[in-house]
C-alpha cells in the first residue's frame, strides 16, 4: 500500500509541477509580449517562480520515500 502512495504523489507532484511551470512560463512570455523592455525582470523573475515550482516534486519525492519505508 505504500508503494501505491508513493507513486500517486510522486505522479502527482510531477503533473501539477508541469501545469505550473508551463502556466508561468507562457504568462512570462505574454509580459515580455506586451512590455520587451521589462523582459529582464520578469525573466529573473520567472527563474526564480520556476525553483520554487520544482522545489514541490522533490519534496513529494522525499516525502513518498518516507511513507514507502514504513
Amino acid at each position: 500500500m505504500g508503494a501505491l502512495a508513493a507513486g500517486i504523489a510522486a505522479g502527482l507532484a510531477a503533473i501539477g509541477a508541469g501545469v505550473g511551470n508551463g502556466l508561468v512560463i507562457s504568462h512570462t512570455i505574454d509580459g515580455m509580449a506586451r512590455q520587451p523592455e521589462m523582459s529582464g525582470t520578469l525573466r529573473g523573475t520567472m527563474f526564480i517562480g520556476v525553483g520554487l515550482i520544482e522545489a514541490l516534486p522533490i519534496l513529494s519525492i522525499v516525502i513518498a520515500f518516507l511513507v514507502m519505508n514504513k
